[in-house]
């Protein structure tokens, strides 16, 4: 055939294209439980930074073995439909499992389905985690949210992003802005107010106390303000916060 034809150009690159193809789903078939495995090391190593234990890849899994209490998952009612303790499972799904993007996307639905509540010890101590969602300004940012035994108390946060703008809405993750979140409120006379990222400073508010807000980020108000952060925007929030809390109470949707 002539190399210089057409045809065999055509051919050629149809050929290796194909080859590429194969060459790269192979590859990623290969790779896939690897990476599983790394995205189940980090949320593990999130998840155990919640509550104070540092972790890596190759200590994640016995550390938050050591530390859980049981993984929850409930619905909308704030009822218990699946837990997970002492490696046994009761219902069909591990709160682990569950892909929060998914979950909330059905509560702003109001098509909820199930959501993830995990509950660990620390030096004798209970912490109630509350894994979180939701969009920034240029995409998706999640962490989670540690409450005290008292189920109202924030212990700690952490956040993660994929792609927002260093120097503002990237600081989310910095200790600077977390640890402003550590024993502010998630209740206000026992009704759930979550705890508000506010614009020019928590001071500067008349309708909203000091223990139930931060102040936010300068520069980067859009990120602050996304779903992640403001758990209460999702409808879902308040069974979900009040089915773990010891503070229901008249006017609580619990």
């Amino acid at each position: 055939m002539n190399k210089n034809s057409n045809s065999y150009i055509f051919i050629y690159a149809s050929v290796m294209v194909v080859l590429v193809a194969v060459i790269l789903t192979s590859a990623n078939l290969a790779l896939k439980p690897l990476q599983d495995k790394n995205k189940q090391n980090e949320k593990m190593i999130n998840l155990l930074g919640s509550i104070g234990v540092a972790a890596d890849a190759t200590t994640a899994a016995d550390l938050y073995k050591k530390h859980l209490v049981k993984e929850v998952i409930i619905n909308e009612k704030g009822e218990e439909i699946s837990t997970f303790a002492n490696g046994e499972l009761t219902g069909t799904t591990r709160a682990f499992d569950v892909n929060l993007k998914t979950a909330l996307y059905n509560a702003n639905s109001k098509n909820i389905t199930a959501m993830p509540l995990f509950v660990m010890n620390n030096n004798g101590e209970t912490f109630y985690i509350i894994p979180l969602f939701g969009k920034g300004l240029w995409g998706p940012i999640y962490g989670n949210i540690s409450l005290d035994s008292d189920k109202n108390t924030v212990a700690a946060v952490n956040f993660g992003h994929d792609s927002e703008t260093p120097g503002l809405g990237a600081e989310i993750i910095l200790p600077d802005f977390t640890n402003r979140f550590i024993g502010k409120q998630i209740f206000k006379d026992d009704k759930f107010v979550s705890v508000s990222v506010i614009k020019g400073g928590v001071a500067n508010q008349s309708d909203i106390d000091a223990i139930n807000g931060i102040d936010a980020i300068s520069g980067s108000t859009l990120t602050c303000n996304g779903d992640l952060i403001h758990a209460k925007r999702n409808s879902f929030s308040y069974s979900y916060h009040c089915s773990i809390s010891s503070n229901c109470g008249t006017g609580n949707p619990c």
